[in-house]
Order: structure tokens, then C-alpha cells, then sequence
């Protein structure tokens, strides 16, 4: 699974972003607005769902359960110091996808016992897209938590994120991750429709 993170410092709009994230066959994005008001996040997110509909494809909020919920989304992902999971999924219902962030094997026992659909790992590197307050992970760290979730029988899909690059991909899969999030390394691409194509092309299900 490729999920795109829509990226504020990229010089194309958002709905741009989208379009062509699509185009690439990409068919997950999480909503990511950083410092905007409520009001903008839902109007950008009903704007976006009207891209990601006709494709098929999942729209994640992050952060915001409301937006979620307001603008019809898939489901929405939540930072540590967000909405707990679980009262997310009261509000959104069982069929929303609800995944959340996690830097250490502690952060995963956590929410090991909650109806939570993904784990997203990270930071992978360094990344400009956020200011990281969590220590970076690396390729060896994110093999390390693969493997305490194999070993704990954790069976909650884990998707690696933060400054990955195509380069980074193979070994992540070989570390044990299910997928990978991704947003400067296309959103800054010279082509993000290509760029795009390359990430799929690198995922066991080419999507």
C-alpha cells in the first residue's frame, strides 16, 4: 500500500497534488493540512473526496475525527496527542479506517487491544514535511518494531513513514513493513505522475 500525504510546501495545490497522485495509481491519501482552521480542512477535504470518489480511492484525514466524520472521508489518522483511537471509533463507526502514529514498541503495546485498522511507523528519516519531535527510527528501527509485533503476535498492519525515498522501499518491505507513506519524495518529484507510478511499481500489489 502507497499512501500519499498531501504536502503544504509543495509549490502545486493540493487538488493538483491529488490529481496527479492519482493518475499514478495511487489510491490512498490522508488529508494533511498542518496550521489550518477547521473550516479549511473540511472545504479542501469535500473538495478532494470529489477526486478520490470517482477512483475509488481512500481519503484519510489526518488528525481531525470532525472533518472526518463532516466531509463523509474514510477514515482518519491520529498523532498521539490526537483524539484517542478509541473515541474515534464511536464517533466514526466501524467501517472508518482509524490509523495512528507510533515511534517505539511502548506506543504499539498501547493501542495493541483497540479496533485500529493501521500502525503508522516513523519517523523513517528526517523529513521536512513535519517537525519531528520523535527520535528518527531508521531502517534498523523500523525492523526492530516488525519484528517485536512478530513476536508479540501483533497482527495490525504497519505502514513506515517519514522521508522515504524510492531507495528506501525494498528494504523496508524486506524489514516487514506492509506499506508506506510518502510526501516529499513526490510532491517535490519534476514529475509527480511518474514519481508516483515508480512507488506503486515498487509494492508487491502495485498499489
Amino acid at each position: 500500500m502507497l499512501q500519499y500525504i498531501t504536502n503544504t510546501q509543495c509549490d502545486k495545490s493540493i487538488p493538483d497534488q491529488v490529481k496527479a497522485v492519482l493518475e499514478g495509481g495511487c489510491r490512498w491519501i490522508q488529508l494533511r493540512m498542518k496550521g489550518a482552521s477547521q473550516e479549511e480542512l473540511l472545504a479542501m477535504a469535500k473538495e478532494v473526496k470529489a477526486l478520490t470518489d470517482p477512483k475509488e480511492a481512500f481519503l484519510i484525514i489526518n488528525d481531525s475525527v470532525d472533518v472526518c466524520r463532516d466531509a463523509n472521508a474514510t477514515g482518519v489518522h491520529l498523532g498521539k496527542m490526537d483524539t484517542p483511537p478509541s473515541k474515534a471509533r464511536m464517533e466514526l463507526g466501524p467501517l472508518a479506517v482509524i490509523g495512528v502514529t507510533a515511534n517505539t514498541f511502548d506506543d504499539i503495546k498501547a493501542v495493541r487491544s483497540l479496533d485500529i485498522d493501521y500502525i503508522g511507523m516513523g519517523p523513517y528519516s528526517d523529513t521536512k514535511t513535519k517537525e519531528n519531535l520523535a527520535p528518527v527510527l531508521g531502517l534498523a528501527g523500523i525492523s526492530e518494531l516488525c519484528n517485536q509485533m512478530k513476536e508479540a503476535e501483533i497482527n495490525i498492519a504497519h505502514v513506515a513513514v517519514g522521508g522515504i525515498k524510492l531507495e528506501d522501499v525494498q528494504p523496508l518491505l524486506q524489514a516487514g513493513v506492509d506499506g508506506i507513506a510518502v510526501s516529499g519524495a513526490i510532491a517535490f518529484a519534476d514529475d509527480m505522475v511518474e514519481a508516483t507510478r515508480k512507488f506503486c511499481a515498487m509494492l508487491p500489489t502495485g498499489d
